[in-house]
């Protein structure tokens, strides 16, 4: 562990700072919560609120002290890695935590249902029932939605819809429901899987009463003054779509007029959207209860929300890196199939790389109370991005002239089908705008927007 980057850091998810050893209880608390989350280290000898380095007294009797905190007060039992520090002329206490395989730990004193923690944050959560559970699936490599509905048919499925949906993609026999685990052999009968049922199930919601998508325009930057709203139960392979027609309605566009035909460029990217929806719809934690699935449009932002927090072993960092984990595999692999993901993991770096784009920031994601959030600032905070082609062009440009598709072709030394390809890109982004009477026009020339300038 590199301390000095240790202390650079905020208290969050994975950093937490101790001043001393005077508060054993959420030491223990501390560490149960990285453990059963996505790791993390406690520092002690550093105060938490200005991050002084104040020092341990007695580094010895306090890495002892600290052994048998964990060794008697944490259940199942933790391996930290504990070290002595030294920090100029002071010394620290530092305790690392691993995302543990044998999740829920808890804190002993207050037993296996009130003493596990989660890490939200920068603090410590007692963890729900269905966190709880959540945390043993874990453990033992089970997924939710691959649960087994007993007593339940298979007929409560729509196979009639399921098969229109995968017919652009493959023939969908009953034999082929098992194979994508929409449904399984349970006590010798056949039966829907958890996410199957989510899927394909139009009366889902006796069973999952928040397995719907809640959508409204607020005015203004608040919820105080709701102007419309929608609530969108369809399959939920259909809900995408429906969610993004949604969000367009009240996303302002952008016409850019071209030479024949004009292109609409929305607010916030439609494939930004749509994979925020996406992520949201495969990887809420339906059993969770009390709201379901949201998208809040506000003046200055769009919010994307879903029940349930990043799944145990896994930080927003990970996930800005292209790390996944499924919570729902069932649902993630039959969106997959469908087309809607693609590639585990690249979905938020396909979000990150449409705002950069359309010279929009990155979107924010956090975990909020019980639920993660996706937040895409509405307003350019900066031009939209160029390749280093696109940047000569540009600088041609730049004294307002404008130039046609030959004359830039043989200044940048590119043939005059390439160029116009990559013009036409730029005209796409916003970064040129296009003068002329048809494609054909030998006097059609390109100018630099105001948006690239």
């Amino acid at each position: 562990m590199e301390l000095a980057r240790i202390l650079c850091r905020p208290e969050g998810k994975t950093v937490e700072f101790k001043r001393d050893l005077s508060n054993p209880g959420g030491i223990i608390k501390t560490l149960v919560a990285f453990a059963n989350s996505s790791g993390g280290c406690l520092v002690v000898g550093v105060e938490d609120g200005t991050r002084r380095v104040a020092g341990v007294a007695d580094p010895l009797a306090a890495e002892q002290r600290l052994a048998n905190l964990v060794s008697t007060l944490i259940e199942p039992k933790l391996a930290p890695a504990i070290k002595i520090l030294p920090w100029r002329k002071k010394s620290l206490i530092c305790v690392e935590v691993f995302p543990s395989p044998s999740r829920p730990h808890y804190f002993a004193r207050l037993g296996p249902s009130r003493g596990v923690y989660l890490r939200i944050g920068s603090t410590n959560r007692q963890a729900t029932e269905t966190q709880i559970a959540e945390l043993r699936r874990f453990g033992q490599s089970e997924a939710f939605d691959e649960q087994p509905m007993p007593g339940v048919s298979p007929e409560a499925l729509d196979f009639r819809a399921a098969s229109e949906l995968f017919s652009e993609f493959r023939k969908l026999s009953r034999a082929a429901l098992q194979t994508l685990k929409l449904t399984t052999k349970h006590q010798n009968r056949e039966t829907p899987t958890i996410g199957g049922y989510l899927l394909f199930c139009p009366n889902r919601f006796d069973r999952f009463p928040d397995s719907w998508i809640q959508a409204g325009r607020f005015a203004g930057r608040d919820r105080a003054r709701p102007i419309d709203s929608a609530e969108i139960r369809t399959l939920l392979p259909l809900a995408p779509a429906a969610a993004v027609a949604f969000v367009q309605k009240h996303m302002m566009k952008e016409a850019v007029i071209g030479a024949v035909h004009r292109t609409d460029r929305w607010t916030v990217p439609p494939v930004a959207l749509r994979e925020a929806i996406n992520n949201a719809i495969v990887h809420a934690d339906y059993s969770e209860r009390g709201a379901p699935l949201r998208i809040a449009i506000f003046d200055d932002r769009i919010e994307i929300e879903n029940p349930g927090l990043l799944p145990p072993g896994l930080t927003i960092d990970d996930i800005q890196l292209g790390v996944s984990k499924l919570r729902n595999r069932v649902i993630g692999r039959v969106f997959h199939e469908l087309g809607m993901i693609e590639q585990w993991g690249t979905g938020v770096q396909r979000m990150n790389a449409a705002c950069r784009d359309a010279g929009l920031p990155n979107p924010i994601l956090e975990e909020i109370g019980h639920r993660f959030r996706v937040t895409f600032l509405i307003e350019q905070s900066r031009p939209p991005s160029m390749t280093h082609r696109e940047q000569k062009i540009a600088a041609l440009l730049r004294n307002g002239k404008g130039m046609s598709t030959s004359e830039i072709a043989a200044r940048i030394r590119l043939s005059s089908r390439a160029t116009r390809t990559c013009l036409l890109d730029m005209v796409q982004k916003g970064l040129l705008v296009e003068v002329g009477s048809s494609p054909q026009d030998p006097k059609r020339r390109y100018y630099l927007s105001q948006s690239a300038g």
